[in-house]
């Protein structure tokens, strides 16, 4: 029984290449998930005051020293991208040329 190619274009001793043509191929996609800027407002660590003196009635010289007072607070922010997604479809109904 002959092929479609034979039935249409007839029989040939030589081999035959057929041309291809393709449609909606997609091509690339290219996506990213790039994290953004963190903006934060005012940080409160818990309203640290440092020392607090008082000097009652006094005679004679003063001294006061209120220390050394330091506050370390550890502040971590991420800016995750989350995902991308990219898609390189060809669609439909496309047409294909030969050229």
């Amino acid at each position: 029984m002959a092929n479609l190619w034979d039935k249409i274009w007839g029989a040939d001793e030589a081999v035959v290449t057929p041309d291809v043509a393709s449609a909606g191929n997609g091509g690339g996609a290219a996506a990213s998930a790039n994290g953004g800027a963190v903006a934060t407002g005012d940080l409160n660590t818990g309203g640290n005051t440092g020392s607090a003196i008082g000097v009652g009635d006094s005679v004679g010289d003063v001294s006061v020293d209120g220390g050394v007072m330091a506050n370390t607070a550890n502040i971590g922010a991420a800016a995750n991208g989350g995902t991308a997604i990219a898609d390189a479809s060809g669609g439909d109904y496309n047409v294909a040329f030969l050229s």
